[in-house]
């Protein structure tokens, strides 16, 4: 566990110094350490507050509240269901309903086998494609019964 956190906090720390003398380089820095590790490990929170000069609680603080920042591995498939307006008016309740239930997932859960990640997102820009959801980084709109069954079926993969 040391050698993986001291690997962590070593290309960590070269994402620091690539952007450090940027202004407001925090969220770029989060940004680029979540694509490189795949989520924000507290050994790359500790040198991204230490390469700031910032706190610990203030780099934990930004990480955990935008919602795109993960602070524990996803699951293999992200599954991001649309929770605004637009999609709950469309019938977007009853696709995360279904979705909570056949996954046996609450928001923000990854399943025991590491298969899928449930996110709730509030708006996925296809309003005028109600219901929508996000399956990794591909965007699925207009949902009905027989195409949300077969993203489940995918992401159980």
């Amino acid at each position: 566990m040391q050698d993986q956190d001291a690997r962590i906090a070593e290309q960590t720390r070269l994402v620091v110094e690539r952007h450090a003398t940027t202004e407001g380089p925090l969220l770029p820095i989060l940004h680029e350490v979540q694509e490189e590790f795949g989520w924000l490990p507290p050994a790359a929170l500790r040198t991204i507050a230490e390469g700031l000069n910032l706190g610990r609680a203030e780099v934990h603080g930004v990480a955990t509240f935008y919602h795109d920042f993960r602070t524990e591995p996803a699951g293999r498939h992200r599954l991001k269901i649309c929770r605004a307006e637009a999609c709950q008016a469309m019938g977007g309740e009853r696709i995360a309903e279904r979705a909570r239930a056949e996954l046996g997932l609450d928001w923000h859960e990854t399943a025991a086998d590491g298969s899928v990640t449930l996110e709730p997102v509030y708006c996925l820009g296809l309003c005028a494609c109600a219901p929508a959801a996000m399956v990794d980084d591909r965007l699925e709109g207009r949902l009905d019964a027989d195409r949300f069954a077969r993203i489940l079926a995918e992401v159980r993969t």
